[in-house]
């Protein structure tokens, strides 16, 4: 496989880069309260539309596979990441989700035979260090649950990514977003029924946030990330994950005034090099055959 062009990086990287900006849109623009429900309705309207534009439905035998990204990449990762939000300050929660970069390794040399370098996982290491000066405060606190929460939300992405690099279907990434946020949605659907009261009137400020969580954060986000994961080895996009929590702290100061310290600043700096080592570190190496799980990646252009 041919090292990625830095045009798939970059379009890759806007994914997690977008995704920075949940935090600030569910605060200040979603009603509180609704974790589930509004995670279904971020994902089950957005992909029933990307299932009508792109008029590709998964075949009988895929539906075991979509169903089972659905829950990593959407549901559990979802819902886990509100609990831990719930339960931990951010920059914890931030701390912890940037682990899925190191279980990315090692779930990718377990599933795909993905050789695991040194330099990658230091890479990932210094990256983490990085978000957790970035983003932790001394106001954090270790909540048991929460932090379970965190772990196991990173280890439902890392596992979503890897496995989405291995099954890749013979459809456009469009199609295979369209029907991952479909069975997300659907799995979370009863739950939110269940657990969760009804919403109350939305307002116009909560409708807009909901539209961009979900035709922006959603559709348009993970059309880039299953795109990269399909040309992009797996460790490298994981570490592109990174850029989010940076984001979020750009847009904290930039729309709510919130200052940032010069340990922000060189936390941003380490994780901004370590996203840059981790491309490198994570090229394939020309002597490394194209295994079998590799063969549908040409056609899942998007």
């Amino acid at each position: 496989m041919a090292m990625a062009r830095p045009a798939d990086i970059f379009l890759t990287a806007m994914a997690p880069a977008i995704w920075g900006s949940t935090y600030i849109v569910t605060t200040e623009a979603l009603p509180s309260g609704y974790p589930i429900t509004l995670a279904v309705l971020r994902a089950l309207p957005t992909g029933l539309l990307l299932l009508a534009f792109t008029r590709c439905l998964p075949p009988r035998d895929w539906l075991g596979r979509v169903f089972l990204l659905g829950a990593f990449n959407f549901a559990i990762f979802w819902v886990l990441l509100f609990v831990a939000a719930y339960r931990l300050p951010g920059g914890v929660a931030a701390t912890l989700g940037a682990v899925q970069a190191l279980l990315v390794i090692g779930l990718s040399n377990l599933l795909l035979g993905t050789p695991v370098r040194v330099l990658a996982v230091l890479a990932a290491s210094c990256g983490i260090l990085g978000i957790a000066a970035l983003v932790l405060g001394p106001e954090a606190r270790l909540d048991p649950i929460g932090i379970v929460a965190g772990l196991g939300g990173a280890a439902s992405m890392a596992a979503g990514t890897v496995l989405s690099r291995k099954w890749q279907p013979p459809v456009p990434a469009l199609s295979f977003t369209a029907w991952q946020l479909s069975a997300g949605g659907l799995i979370l659907l009863p739950v939110a029924l269940v657990l969760e009261p009804p919403l109350p009137a939305l307002s116009t400020a909560n409708l807009a946030g909901l539209v961009w969580l979900g035709l922006v954060g959603a559709a348009v986000t993970y059309w880039l990330w299953f795109r990269g994961v399909a040309r992009i080895e797996p460790g490298a996009v994981s570490m592109l994950g990174m850029m989010s929590p940076v984001t979020a702290v750009i847009l904290g100061w930039l729309w709510l005034g919130q200052s940032l310290t010069s340990l922000q600043i060189c936390g941003a700096v380490v994780v901004l090099a370590s996203v840059w080592v981790g491309q490198l570190a994570n090229r394939p190496r020309a002597d490394v055959p194209k295994g079998p799980e590799f063969s549908g990646a040409s056609r899942a252009t998007g």
